[in-house]
């Protein structure tokens, strides 16, 4: 069970303490649906990365909040690389600091909540969650708001 974060971007200043909660509360997303042996690679990006992914893997030339990206989207069956005991790879999450502090101003809430919803909104799209239905975007948004309302940074806790 490992969370890796990775600070790449030099715009925002990242407190160390941030990064803890951060990780504690990822570890918390991973242990709530079964998945304590995994590991998630966090990356701390600006604008200007996120934008260039955005473009390469979506076509969408403009910055976004968070992208996460499957380590194995469709396994193939019976086909083992690792030994039985490794961490299960589940991706990574690129986290666009810029937009998480512009978005934090907009709605009104610590750049702290704002990264981490960004974390664990990227971490659940990794354990299969999406928002393609407004049913689908409602328990998303339940299961968001869980995890961080026991770290106190759910939207009753700001």
């Amino acid at each position: 069970m490992a969370i890796l974060v990775n600070n790449i971007q030099e715009i925002v200043p990242i407190e160390e303490e941030w990064l803890h909660l951060l990780e504690n509360v990822l570890q918390s997303g991973l242990d709530t649906h079964g998945k304590e042996n995994s590991e998630v690679s966090v990356i701390l990006v600006d604008n200007q990365y996120i934008q260039e992914l955005n473009q390469q893997y979506r076509g969408l030339d403009q910055p976004t909040d968070v992208l996460s990206f499957a380590m194995e989207e469709d396994p193939v069956e019976g086909v083992d690389v690792l030994p039985e005991d490794a961490p299960e790879l589940l991706g990574d999450i690129f986290i666009s600091m810029e937009r998480a502090v512009e978005q934090a101003k907009e709605y009104d809430h610590s750049l702290i909540r704002e990264v981490n919803y960004l974390a664990i909104h990227g971490l659940l799209h990794l354990l299969g969650f999406d928002h393609q239905t407004p049913e689908d975007t409602n328990e998303m948004r339940a299961e968001e708001e869980k995890i961080l309302a026991a770290y106190k940074i759910g939207r009753n806790h700001e």
